[in-house]
């Protein structure tokens, strides 16, 4: 590729299947270029006065979310099929999944509800109201490929698959009846965020036997709120889960054949596994915080989880403390122990702990979306449009991303603004300098915008104005 623009530009054109109309496909890019472009709060408006149709009727612009009769999945298709080449060398392909919440400040949006705020402190619970939105991300395994001899591995990338909403039930009122408290409690027992996050992980091990990868599995990294019954009592052909549980999760061993019992009599739990000096540790080679460490492990073929998995075999792999310093002659402090529990029996423990570790890039794709790329920020209340925007804003987020990768590679080389002089050596472009790179593209070859411009019928001579 020559740039990250023409990468970028390249890999949305594979959009144009899934508009049905020419100019709905012309509007959603410029809608998309335009995003790079909006400093600050990114709703619509702002949107769509960076991309030059200030003064033009903005009805057209909403109502590609209201209205238009396309899927939110199908822009995520050929990202995936794009990101797809750098498993190659792997026999499985690695997920990450998480809920993720969207702040809003009024109840008139649809499926608004009174919410936990995950950024408040443990011992202060404060309430928001807000959207929940299940996210998957497919992780780039990028410290697998070659490196100079004097340079440090590329840590992994996160590139997000899939951004479907999962709202909760609404509760009822003061004055309800009877019957429909008695509705409302039996909804919330099916645990319905969690089995909407399953049903978007089925359909996407569909997507992926219809893009030729049928003989890949899905190693599938969760958080701690995902180690429950819905996920672990279900049996996904090709799908392994790998999520933190608790310390304290009551496990079994199979009772000896022959008798009545299936599980056995003695239970132990994850922190007693830790604890007991009779099971030593082994130990692995495992990239973590930047580079290559040797990691401490403890591993347990195959338990029972009875309240949660009932007779399925599980498997049980306790990280030891890890010790790290916050300066290099600072004192020494342990991270807390990790305890994981598996449905992959076979694949080797070192390769389940990786993708758990590799999980974290989850964790930055929120901050990023969220604090540098504006989801959440749009004010529309279209029942259709309140999934499909978000949607279609994350998806933008994972192409630039993609198209940095295509266009410059892993590492973070000279085509990038150099860095300040306070700042370390990066050996992997942030979000902010992918977006400050392709900016700079945006001003410095103008012409390459007017192209779509002309879908929505603007004149051949009005481009982008530059917000950078």
């Amino acid at each position: 590729m020559n740039s990250l623009l023409d990468a970028l530009l390249n890999l949305l054109q594979l959009w144009e299947r899934a508009f049905p109309q020419q100019r709905t496909f012309g509007r959603a890019m410029r809608l998309a270029l335009a995003q790079v472009l909006v400093p600050g709060s990114r709703n619509l408006s702002r949107i769509i006065a960076a991309s030059g149709n200030l003064n033009d009727d903005w009805s057209a612009d909403y109502r590609i979310f209201s209205r238009s009769p396309w899927k939110q999945n199908d822009l995520f298709s050929p990202i995936i099929k794009e990101a797809l080449g750098y498993f190659d060398k792997r026999n499985h392909i690695t997920l990450a999944g998480d809920f993720t919440h969207l702040p809003k400040t009024g109840t008139h949006i649809p499926n608004v509800h009174c919410m936990r705020d995950p950024m408040s402190p443990p011992f202060n619970v404060n309430l928001i109201y807000g959207l929940r939105f299940m996210h998957y991300t497919m992780v780039l395994p990028l410290y697998e490929e070659h490196q100079p001899p004097d340079s440090r591995p590329t840590p992994p990338r996160s590139i997000p698959i899939r951004f479907e909403e999962a709202p909760a039930p609404k509760k009822p009122g003061r004055k309800a009846t009877p019957e429909e408290r008695a509705q409302y409690k039996a909804v919330c027992a099916t645990h319905p965020a969690s089995q909407k996050a399953l049903d978007v992980l089925i359909e996407l091990r569909k997507e992926f036997d219809a893009l030729g990868v049928a003989q890949k599995d899905l190693v599938v990294a969760l958080d701690g709120s995902f180690c429950n019954r819905v996920f672990f009592r279900a049996v996904i052909d090709r799908v392994e889960l790998v999520a933190r549980c608790r310390k304290d999760a009551v496990l079994c061993f199979r009772a000896p054949l022959g008798g009545r019992r299936f599980y056995g009599e003695e239970k132990i739990t994850p922190e007693v596994v830790r604890a007991d000096e009779s099971r030593p540790y082994s130990k692995a080679r495992l990239f973590h915080g930047g580079d290559w460490r040797e990691m401490r492990y403890k591993e347990i073929p195959q338990v029972f989880w009875a309240h949660g998995a009932k007779r399925r075999p599980l498997r049980l792999i306790v990280l030891a403390p890890t010790p790290y310093h916050n300066s290099p002659k600072g004192k020494r402090f342990y991270r807390q122990p990790a305890y994981l529990l598996t449905t992959d029996l076979q694949r080797p423990a070192h390769e389940i702990i990786q993708c758990y570790l590799d999980r974290w890039q989850i964790e930055v794709n929120h901050r990023d979306q969220k604090t540098h790329f504006g989801v959440g920020d749009a004010q529309v209340r279209n029942p259709k449009s309140v999934p499909r925007q978000p949607a279609f804003v994350v998806c933008v987020y994972a192409a630039i991303l993609l198209a940095a990768q295509r266009a410059y590679g892993s590492g973070r080389g000279a085509q990038y603004i150099p860095l300040p002089k306070w700042r370390r050596k990066s050996s992997r472009p942030s979000c902010l300098d992918i977006v400050n790179q392709l900016r700079r593209e945006m001003e410095e070859h103008p012409e390459k915008l007017v192209g779509f411009r002309n879908r929505t019928g603007v004149t051949a001579n009005a481009t982008f104005h530059s917000a950078a």
